[in-house]
């Protein structure tokens, strides 16, 4: 796969009967091309693998696009009808909505044929191992037959050889002696078995299917949680009684909901603070509702202008928005601030001077004030752009709200601001009076202050050079990730075990941390996937339980409900990692492993290369490096 264009990073993860290898495109760039590009690739080497290896591209979808986890468990019915009717009932109809890539269950076994053969019965009816096999690879199998004239009618024929009965099975003829027909069940024990699994799943403490649903790139995540539960809703209705759809263990729709919803409420909070201490400085109504424009005027003309630029309303673009939204009303507050100022002075003029030109006057005066002040801001956010990656992605946006909201802003001072100070503050009643009481104070205040510092200006200046050296030197204690802390409601629990643990094992310890999880009093559910279910194209280890927990939000941080759930899993023998959802999935697309740190032994690898390889292979002879 290497040289395909645009290709940035290759990488491969195997397991047992699985490979898979990761190819990273470059952003911005048509993922159907590139896709067309692999297919071309893996038809020149399909040819050059072992027999039975047959490579293929998985569906389209992303690491993050695992949008909601659902757990199925039964009472009366074996594990083997359970995931009978999830594979061919749940998951059928989940893969027909628009918008999801792929269904992939986990847990409960999946229903085989068993055939025994019967050596000594097979040696005295003279039918070999080829013929059985032989005829075992045509049961089942659909064939056409042509078709067939007679009395002016075409009649088509073909051989349907699907069924799921046993006895159907037993009477398959493998061979033929002496006219008589030998039967499957004259030479074989035929009956029914699961599936070798490399994986199992639980829900609070029980065995349980898991199904995983992910979502195509460019898909609704919320819209789509909605159109999968709505048909689960039709489902369940004509489940057997014994079977039960349990709960959703995970639902990236609520933390996309919930963050909407704080960007939302912070954006009314905003607003009604700045309301308050506009009116408190300016104590004038009308100044205060003339600042207050800026913000309606300039969020809708940044909304409307994202749209343009193709951006979605997001959690980050509403967060742009929700920062800024304080500065909104910087440059309004100034241009009218000014032009009452010029007003009044205006107003008490023994010859007036018309109020349009005052208006224009005090309007321009700091108009360029304003617009230094709005570039410098614009300029500061500019390094955002120079992220690469997934932070560069998640930023971007961000930044891009922030600045057209500025830019907007000060698009509406220049303009609108002055039409509105020419229609409502030209009013002696408004012009009458003067500064509020807070407003005085801080004038006295400033006058002080900027009084001594001028007198001063050696010392203010070398105090300013040591902040500034003070700064400078506190950068090395700050934190090197860039990307921010999620709070999903949701934590995964990654249990490992040494590897070569049996997946038996690694069940039993699985399900013994599931229930220690469940004594967390903000656990709401807990679903566990050990292992790799057959359609997943991660090669996990059976070794390794992922524990996802749903959590209801209480006094506890979230801090302190993960060294419970450490606190709790100590006495297991398995390796803990506590990550939340999304900054687990981020943390594997970055590094290609499941941890925060992931670190890489060079140092055989090094000593090797300045080794002739014959020297290297007599030294080491079974070591990978040298292979």
């Amino acid at each position: 796969m290497s040289g395909l264009p645009d290709l940035q990073r290759v990488r491969s993860q195997s397991g047992a009967g699985l490979s898979v290898v990761y190819l990273e495109f470059a952003w911005n760039t048509d993922v159907f091309v590139h896709r067309q590009f692999v297919v071309e690739r893996l038809g020149q080497i399909a040819g050059t693998l072992p027999p039975g290896l047959v490579p293929f591209m998985t569906p389209m979808s992303s690491v993050m696009g695992e949008i909601t986890l659902l757990a199925f468990t039964t009472a009366g019915s074996s594990a083997m009808e359970l995931r009978e009717l999830v594979d061919w009932v749940v998951r059928p109809r989940l893969l027909a909505i628009p918008g999801v890539a792929q269904v992939i269950p986990i847990g409960g076994e999946v229903r085989q044929y068993r055939v025994k053969p019967d050596l000594g019965q097979m040696m005295a009816l003279d039918v070999s191992l080829r013929d059985l096999t032989h005829a075992l690879e045509g049961f089942g199998a659909n064939s056409g037959g042509g078709f067939v004239n007679q009395h002016d009618r075409e009649y088509v024929i073909r051989n349907v050889g699907r069924t799921r009965a046993l006895d159907d099975l037993e009477a398959l003829t493998i061979v033929e002696r002496n006219g008589v027909s030998i039967t499957l069940g004259q030479i074989a024990e035929v009956g029914f078995e699961p599936r070798v699994k490399r994986g199992d799943a639980g829900y609070m403490g029980e065995p349980a299917v898991i199904v995983s649903v992910m979502k195509q790139p460019g898909a609704d995540s919320t819209s789509l949680v909605a159109a999968v539960k709505l048909a689960m809703a039709g489902l369940v209705q004509n489940f057997p009684p014994e079977i039960k759809f349990r709960d959703v263990i995970y639902d990236q729709a609520d933390f996309i909901t919930t963050s909407v919803d704080n960007v939302k409420r912070v954006l009314i909070e905003a607003s009604v603070v700045v309301t308050i201490v506009l009116f408190v400085f300016l104590m004038n109504a009308r100044t205060t509702i003339i600042s207050l424009t800026a913000i309606p005027i300039s969020a809708c003309a940044a909304i409307l202008v994202l749209d343009a630029m193709g951006q979605s309303i997001n959690t980050m673009t509403l967060g742009g928005l929700a920062i800024a939204i304080g500065e909104l009303v910087d440059d309004a507050v100034v241009g009218v601030e000014n032009v009452f100022r010029r007003l009044r002075q205006n107003a008490a003029a023994a010859n007036p001077r018309p109020v349009l030109d005052v208006v224009i006057d005090g309007s321009m005066e700091v108009r360029s004030g304003i617009l230094i002040a709005t570039l410098i801001i614009v300029v500061v956010l500019l390094p955002l752009y120079a992220l690469t990656g997934i932070e560069g992605r998640m930023f971007m946006p961000f930044a891009t709200a922030y600045i057209v909201a500025i830019l907007a802003s000060l698009a509406t001072a220049i303009t609108v601001t002055p039409v509105l100070c020419y229609f409502l503050l030209p009013n002696a009643a408004v012009l009458e009076g003067g500064d509020g009481a807070v407003l005085r104070f801080l004038k006295r205040v400033n006058r002080a202050v900027v009084g001594w510092a001028i007198a001063r200006t050696r010392a203010v200046a070398l105090g300013a050079l040591v902040a500034v050296a003070g700064f400078a030197l506190s950068l090395v204690w700050l934190p090197r990730i860039f990307m921010p802390t999620m709070n999903e409601g949701s934590i995964v629990v990654l249990a490992e075990l040494a590897p070569g643990t049996s997946l038996e094992a690694a069940t039993r310890i699985g399900q013994l941390a599931e229930r220690l999880v469940m004594q967390v009093p903000e656990a709401v559910s807990v679903g566990r996937r050990t292992g790799r279910a057959e359609l997943d194209e991660h090669a996990e280890g059976i070794h390794v339980s992922e524990i996802n927990v749903r959590l209801r939000r209480d006094s506890r941080t979230d801090e302190e409900i993960r060294e419970d759930i450490r606190s709790r899993l100590a006495p297991l023998p398995v390796r803990i990692i506590l990550d939340e959802p999304l900054s687990h999935r981020i943390d594997a697309m970055i590094s290609g492993v499941r941890a925060k740190i992931a670190l890489k032994d060079l140092r055989r690898r090094s000593r090797y290369a300045a080794l002739p390889r014959r020297q290297v292979r007599a030294e080491s002879p079974n070591d990978p490096w040298n292979r």
